[in-house]
């Protein structure tokens, strides 16, 4: 392939009509909360539970993510099933469209490879609909699909961590991206599929290496952490995640399915702020109702349990030493308490240059922190299941 002096993204950018700048989308602040709250450790350990019930076929053990980010939660993920099936061939799958995340998720997949041989990892930054089954619906799309197989070469995990960073091209090249001119998301300027596993196992893996131009949709267990902006209605996730998600599960696969629920000292902050404010407007009620809509006739090959609070809810924190929540704290302490509260309840930029010409933010965020001794939050998590035939 040959480089482009143009930047394909900026030139998009710069075409594109105006569109509002959302926190949420911002990098730094995404990475600021990513790694001051344990939130994808707690994500793991809850998808590591499903990993007890789901009953894998031969060739493989086979996993979807649906929003790797920076991988923290698939590789522990992975550790998991390793510690479960260490003999077991396992196929991953994982949807990611940010060029950055997928560096920083390839970055955690080395050791993998070492401890899990029988490994084929596949990142891919296809839409919901498209991402599980590795093929564009589109047939434009499909023909230029880009697909690029890695046949890791060695036996350590520094030789595979050499060759990983040599796809900086290749990632640069698949994981363009470009503003939608409805919504002003990012969508992928070629639709792309990186397979990876090692040249040594390849005859062993060959039934689970994916081919390009065949269609695979048959997973065992299928993790959608934040899957979707919160203030999207029902239907809309239930249309455009949840019922293309449940469709790609394997009989007896498990959709596990975790969103913010707020009702916790994060909300309490906005809500000192912006009284009004409710981001968590659709609970998992709301959702299992509308996929079962969604779905119609095919909802009766799916088990749709609604799981009471106390089954659901699960709480994450915001990490802080034992003497940080005092009389004073610190700056740096309640700056990080901010920018995870206002994270995880998606306020946009607009609103916190506002917010921003004075210092009460910090005194309301200092006042929750010592009412509760810390900050922490609440997500809520069903399951749902493919009965089998």
């Amino acid at each position: 392939m040959n480089a482009k002096t143009t930047n394909p993204i900026e030139a998009a950018q710069a075409s594109a009509p105006s569109t509002p700048f959302r926190f949420y989308d911002n990098r730094q602040k995404y990475l600021a909360f990513v790694n001051t709250c344990n939130e994808k450790s707690a994500v793991a350990q809850r998808a590591a539970l499903e990993l007890k019930h789901i009953r894998p076929t031969p060739p493989a053990v086979r996993i979807f993510d649906a929003g790797m980010g920076d991988g923290t939660v698939l590789s522990r993920l992975m550790r998991s099933a390793h510690s479960q099936g260490p003999t077991l061939p396992l196929l991953v799958v994982a949807k990611e469209i940010s060029l950055e995340d997928v560096r920083l998720g390839l970055e955690k997949m080395p050791d993998r490879f070492i401890e899990h041989p029988a490994t084929v990892i596949v990142i891919t930054n296809l839409n919901y609909s498209e991402a599980p089954r590795l093929m564009p619906r589109d047939i434009q799309s499909a023909a230029a699909l880009n697909w690029h197989e890695v046949r890791l070469t060695g036996q350590t995990s520094h030789e595979y961590a050499k060759q990983i960073e040599e796809l900086a091209g290749t990632l640069a090249f698949g994981w363009q991206t470009k503003p939608s001119p409805k919504t002003g998301n990012p969508v992928y300027v070629r639709p792309s599929v990186l397979v990876l596993y090692r040249e040594d196992h390849r005859f062993l893996l060959d039934r689970v290496i994916p081919k390009p131009g065949q269609t695979f949709e048959s997973y065992d267990l299928i993790v959608a952490s934040q899957p979707w902006r919160a203030r999207m209605s029902a239907e809309f996730k239930a249309k455009k995640v949840l019922a293309p998600l449940a469709r790609s599960l394997a009989p007896d696969g498990r959709l596990l399915v975790i969103q913010s629920y707020g009702r916790d000292p994060a909300l309490e902050i906005v809500q000192k702020l912006w009284p009004d404010e409710n981001p968590f407007q659709v609970n998992r009620h709301q959702l299992l109702a509308a996929l079962k809509a969604e779905l119609g006739r095919d909802a009766r090959e799916f088990t749709l349990p609604t799981p009471s609070d106390d089954k659901s809810i699960f709480r994450y924190e915001m990490h802080t030493l034992p003497n940080e929540i005092g009389d004073r704290i610190g700056t740096s302490t309640l700056f990080a308490a901010w920018n995870a509260a206002i994270y995880v309840n998606q306020i946009e930029e607009e609103r916190l240059d506002e917010m921003a010409s004075s210092g009460a933010y910090l005194e309301v965020t200092q006042s929750v922190l010592q009412k509760h001794g810390g900050l922490w939050f609440n997500d809520e998590t069903f399951v749902i299941t493919r009965r089998r035939k």
